[in-house]
């Protein structure tokens, strides 16, 4: 039986970029990977985040990446941490916006995650925000 990697990925608006798409296809690569995408969306927002995070599954899909989404809390760390159970995933993977641009690095929620999850965390940087169809 191989060893399958259960990934929680942390992502809003770049959940759709070129960026963490690559990134989780990458690591699909010649291994068995389960992602669970948890997007964080304000009182009122999440039809909206719904139909988005339906889309990307839907991409991650195509590529053959195993991948299901929730709609969480629209404090990302909160969503983070309802969605967190270390005996469900391995790892965190964070999506941003470049620094400068991005709310989330500038409440350091990287090194917030990684303190409050004691978990693994990687850091994917999207230049670009995907348009809205």
């Amino acid at each position: 039986m191989a060893w399958i990697t259960r990934l929680l990925v942390v992502a809003n608006r770049t959940a759709g970029s070129e960026e963490l798409t690559a990134a989780l296809r990458a690591r699909a690569e010649g291994a068995d990977l389960q992602v669970t995408i948890v997007m964080p969306a304000p009182v009122g927002q999440q039809d909206d985040a719904r139909t988005r995070l339906d889309a990307v599954l839907q991409t991650l899909r195509e590529h053959g990446i195993d991948a299901t989404g929730i709609i969480g809390d629209a404090d990302p760390v909160n969503a983070a941490l309802d969605a967190w159970n270390p005996w469900r995933f391995d790892e965190i993977m964070l999506c941003t916006l470049p620094p400068g641009e991005s709310t989330w690095l500038h409440i350091d929620l990287p090194h917030r995650l990684r303190r409050l999850t004691d978990a693994t965390v990687q850091h994917v940087i999207a230049q670009s925000v995907p348009r809205a169809a």
